[in-house]
C-alpha cells in the first residue's frame, strides 16, 4: 500500500510561528517601502511604527528571561530604529529597564524615526553611544537596520551584533535581522543571529532562503491591521503549509492502479543505480499506480525492497509513453545517457528532469532549447551547482540571488523550476513563485534529491497540476524528513 497517497494534514507544523494566513505574499523592501508610503498618505494620523513598536514590546516581555537585566534595545538611523525606540518606550511603561544604545544623529531620523526618538526622551529615556560592558541583559531587540540594506555593516555596529550574537540571553529581531538582505537572504557582512523575528506586513523573501533560516529563527508575523487588499500584488509567497490546491481527491473504492498514473524513471546507470531505485520507491511511496525504472545498469531486474518496481529497458520505457517520465537520477552523461535525454525531450508527456539530465543540458544547448520548444510542461529541480551549470553561472552567484536565478532559468526553459537548498525557490512560468518553508539541513544527504523527483513525477502522474505538484512535493519531502 502507498504510504503517503494523499497530502497529509494541511495544520501539520511548519518553520514560522504565529501565522494566522495560509501561504502569506513575500514583500521585498520596495514592496514594503510602498506600503508605507500609501498608509502614510490614506491614514496620515495613524502610525504603524507605533503599532510596530507595541507589538514587537508584547512580544519581547513575553521572550524575555527573568534574571531581572534591562532590555538591550538596539536603534539605527531608519524606521527600523524608530520602531525599535517604540518598543523601548513600551517597555518602560510594562517596568522593565530598558538600556537604548544608538550612534543615529536625531537630525537626519526619517519623520516617523525622529518623532519616536523625541517621545523616548520625553518618558525619561536616554540613549547610549555603546553596549556597557560586564553587562547581563534580559533580551535584546534589534532594530539596527531593517529591509533595503544596501551595505556591508562595518565599524561599531559590527561589533554590537558579535557581542550580542556571544549574549546568553534571548535576541528578538524587527522587521529582519539586521544585517541580512531581505530580498536575497544573503548576509551583508556582519549578521545578527536572531532567536526570534518579529516581520511586519509579510514576510521577506530574504528570511526564508539563503542564509535567512539560520539568521531569523522563529518567523513572527504581524500585518500591522493593514489589509491583505491593500497590499501589493506580488508574485512570491511562503509556502508554510499545502492548501487545498494541492490536495490529491479522495480515492473511490471502486479503483485500480490505472487510474492513477504509470510513472517512468530513467537512470540508474552502473555504479548509481541507488539513485533510480530511491526515485522509483518514493513515486511507489506517494501513490503512483504503477512505477518502471529503466535502468541503463540492466543486470538490476528487481528490487528486492520494493518489489513492486518494474523494470524495463530505457529505451522501451521511453516508447510505452508513461504518465509521466522522470529522467535523470544516476543516469550519467555517457554517449547512452545523451541518446535517452533527446528521446525524453520528444516524448508526449509531463517531464521531470534532475541531476545528470541536466548537467547534459548544460552541455548541449541544442537539447536545451528543446525543453522550451516542448508541447508538454517540463520540470527542472536543480541544486544551486546545476542551476550555476545551466545559466552559465558560479554557484556564489546563483546562491546571491536565488530567486532572481531560479525566474531565469523558468524563463529560459519555459519551465517549472525548484531551485532545492535552504528554502527552495519554486518557480512557475510567468514568474510566480514560492519558498518553501519545510525540511531543514538533514535534507543535505545524497539521495534526498532523487527522492523528490519521485514524488513530483507521482502526484503528476496521479493528475495533480503541476505547479500544485511541485509545491506539495517539495513541501511534503521537507516535513517527511523532519529528525
Amino acid at each position: 500500500m502507498p504510504k503517503h497517497p494523499i497530502p497529509p494534514d494541511p495544520d501539520a507544523a511548519t518553520t514560522v510561528a504565529v501565522l494566522s494566513l495560509v501561504s502569506p505574499p513575500l514583500l521585498t523592501a520596495a514592496d514594503a517601502r510602498a506600503v508605507d508610503r500609501r498608509w502614510a498618505n490614506l491614514h496620515p494620523d495613524i502610525s504603524l511604527m507605533e503599532r510596530a513598536g507595541a507589538t514587537a514590546a508584547d512580544l519581547a516581555g513575553a521572550l524575555a528571561n527573568e534574571s531581572g537585566g534591562p532590555a538591550l534595545v538596539l536603534a539605527g538611523p531608519g524606521n527600523n530604529g524608530g520602531d525599535a525606540l517604540v518598543a523601548a518606550r513600551r517597555l518602560m511603561a510594562q517596568g522593565f529597564r530598558v538600556t537604548a544604545v544608538s550612534r543615529a544623529d536625531p537630525a537626519r531620523l526619517p519623520p516617523d524615526a525622529a518623532r519616536a526618538w523625541a517621545a523616548w526622551h520625553e518618558s525619561g529615556g536616554t540613549i547610549l553611544a555603546d553596549i556597557p560592558h560586564a553587562q547581563s541583559f534580559s533580551i535584546v531587540i534589534d532594530g539596527l537596520f531593517g529591509v533595503g540594506l544596501q551595505r556591508d555593516v562595518t565599524g561599531a555596529e559590527a561589533r554590537w551584533m558579535t557581542e550580542v550574537n556571544a549574549m546568553g540571553c534571548p535576541k528578538l529581531a524587527l522587521d529582519v535581522p539586521s544585517g541580512l538582505d531581505s530580498d536575497s537572504g544573503c548576509l551583508r557582512g556582519s549578521a545578527l543571529r536572531a532567536d526570534h523575528t518579529l516581520t511586519f506586513l509579510g514576510l521577506k523573501p530574504g528570511l526564508l532562503t539563503a542564509d535567512g533560516p539560520d539568521c531569523a529563527g522563529t518567523l513572527h508575523l504581524d500585518t500591522l491591521g493593514v489589509d491583505s487588499a491593500d497590499l501589493p500584488a506580488t508574485p512570491g509567497i511562503a509556502l508554510t503549509r499545502l492548501e487545498p490546491r494541492h490536495r490529491l481527491p479522495p480515492r473511490a473504492r471502486n479503483s485500480h492502479k490505472g487510474l492513477f498514473g504509470h510513472v517512468g524513471i530513467i537512470g540508474a546507470a552502473p555504479g548509481m543505480v541507488g539513485a533510480g531505485l530511491i526515485a522509483g520507491r518514493a513515486a511507489l511511496q506517494q501513490g503512483a499506480g504503477s512505477v518502471t525504472v529503466g535502468a541503463l545498469d540492466e543486470r538490476i531486474v528487481v528490487d528486492p525492497f520494493e518489489p513492486q518496481l518494474m523494470f524495463a529497458t530505457p529505451e522501451s520505457l521511453v516508447e510505452t509513453h508513461p504518465s509521466v517520465l522522470a529522467i535523470g537520477p544516476g543516469l550519467g552523461q555517457s554517449p547512452r545517457a545523451h541518446a535517452l535525454l533527446k528521446a525524453a525531450l520528444a516524448a508526449p508527456c509531463p517531464l521531470v528532469l534532475d541531476a545528470d539530465a541536466l548537467n547534459l543540458l548544460a552541455n548541449d544547448p541544442q537539447l536545451a532549447e528543446r525543453v522550451s520548444g516542448r508541447s508538454d510542461l517540463a520540470l527542472l529541480t536543480p541544486h544551486p551547482g546545476e542551476a550555476a551549470r545551466l545559466l552559465g553561472a558560479t554557484v556564489a552567484e546563483i546562491q546571491a540571488n536565488r530567486v532572481g536565478a531560479a525566474q531565469h532559468l523558468s524563463a529560459r526553459f519555459g519551465a517549472h523550476v525548484a531551485l532545492k537548498g535552504a528554502g527552495t525557490v519554486i518557480v512557475h512560468p510567468g514568474g510566480r513563485y514560492a519558498i518553501n518553508t519545510s525540511g531543514g539541513p538533514w535534507l543535505a544527504q545524497a539521495g534526498s534529491g532523487d527522492r523528490l523527483t519521485g514524488m513530483v513525477a507521482a502526484l503528476i502522474g496521479q493528475g495533480m497540476d503541476a505547479a500544485n505538484a511541485l509545491e506539495a512535493a517539495v513541501w511534503l519531502h521537507g516535513a517527511a524528513a523532519a529528525p
